[in-house]
């Protein structure tokens, strides 16, 4: 990734510093985290345990964190926690509580608008100051299609195909509008200039959209785009994707090559970069403090650019990871400092984003 837009310094043993991403899910990545007795299962729904879990994380430097989230409707499971609050919102409400660490929240495209999708993670990219994100997702259950009720499920292919048109339809309306299109000028009583508004004009095979965009350009110009490879065809369309959380598998080190190969045919001029993290489920209160380091370690060295770590609980094992796995990491120079700050895209080594738009002339 040359010319990043900023970079977090090199480690002392000239090995490129490692990402560091964590996931939030309800109470955490074990269905029976709630159940613990340290745990208010009130907080979930409340917003407060995220909160608590994020703030740890940014104080400990984690560069980012995922909000999942789905369109199954919920269910009665004897042990599991079925509800969830939408991971937008919680976003939104993490936002104004943190100043440095990126913020991903899971959107589901297959039964939602792309406009309002992309009016909305530019919205979050604002309101945190250029530390906004998302993570593209698709359904193709009968479940999610029943509950939403506008159309009938499709082939994971298809759906994925869909999200490719949504992510670079979305590119292009946070591009609709040039960074210095907002002129406030208070004497003329103009606050807009209408020419560096541009129409974008995007057509796919299920929907088409003229712009421009209702949100002004994203303070990064592009909010950071992820997606969590967890299938083939997932792992297709993450080829457009800034962030690819390749789930911890046999077939991690085939899948990192299939995914280096893309990035260099597509070339520098076709996309901003591409960073590469292993998703692993970690309990350090369980299996060690130590082993979890040894496993991070293993994987960034097995060529990752870093890890998306999914706590078990969040009450739990969140503050072993910022009180102890990450302060180990950062000892054998792993990864940066805590107080980084900055834009997500410039947290992550990502490239600037151009505007596609900016020398034309309607």
């Amino acid at each position: 990734m040359s010319t990043p837009e900023s970079t977090s310094g090199g480690a002392a043993s000239g090995r490129r510093q490692a990402v560091l991403g964590i996931e939030i899910d309800g109470a955490g990545a074990d269905p029976g985290a709630w159940r613990g007795a340290e745990v208010d299962p009130r907080a979930i729904l409340t917003g407060e345990l995220a909160v608590r879990a994020v703030q740890r994380a940014e104080a400990a430097g984690i560069d980012f964190v995922t909000f999942a989230d789905t369109l199954e409707a919920p269910t009665d499971v004897p042990g599991e926690v079925s509800v969830r609050l939408d991971a937008l919102g919680l976003a939104a409400r993490v936002a104004p509580v943190t100043q440095r660490i990126g913020l991903l929240p899971t959107i589901t495209v297959t039964h939602t608008e792309p406009f309002h999708v992309q009016a909305s993670v530019a919205t979050l990219d604002h309101v945190s100051g250029g530390r906004g994100g998302w993570v593209a997702d698709v359904s193709d259950s009968a479940e999610a299609a029943a509950v939403i009720g506008r159309r009938t499920p499709a082939p994971a292919a298809e759906t994925w195909r869909e999200a490719r048109y949504v992510v670079d339809v979305s590119r292009r309306l946070w591009d609709s509008w040039e960074d210095d299109a907002i002129i406030r000028d208070a004497a003329t009583g103009r606050y807009v200039d209408r020419e560096k508004l541009h129409y974008v004009d995007f057509e796919s095979p299920t929907f088409s959209i003229k712009g421009p965009s209702i949100v002004p350009r994203p303070p990064q110009g592009h909010p950071v785009t992820a997606v969590l490879a967890r299938t083939p065809e997932a792992l297709e369309a993450a080829a457009d994707a800034d962030v690819v959380l390749l789930p911890e598998s046999d077939e991690l080190v085939s899948q990192l090559s299939h995914l280096r190969r893309q990035s260099v045919t597509l070339g520098p001029a076709a996309r901003a970069g591409l960073v590469v993290l292993a998703s692993v489920v970690v309990r350090p209160r369980a299996d060690g403090v130590a082993r979890v380091v040894e496993q991070i370690e293993n994987l960034v060295e097995a060529g990752v650019d870093g890890v998306h770590l999914r706590p078990g609980s969040l009450e739990l094992d969140v503050p072993l990871i910022a009180g102890e796995v990450v302060p180990r990491l950062r000892d054998r120079g792993l990864i940066g400092t805590a107080d980084r700050g900055g834009s997500l895209r410039g947290r992550l080594g990502l490239h600037k984003a151009t505007n596609r738009y900016a020398r034309s002339t309607r």
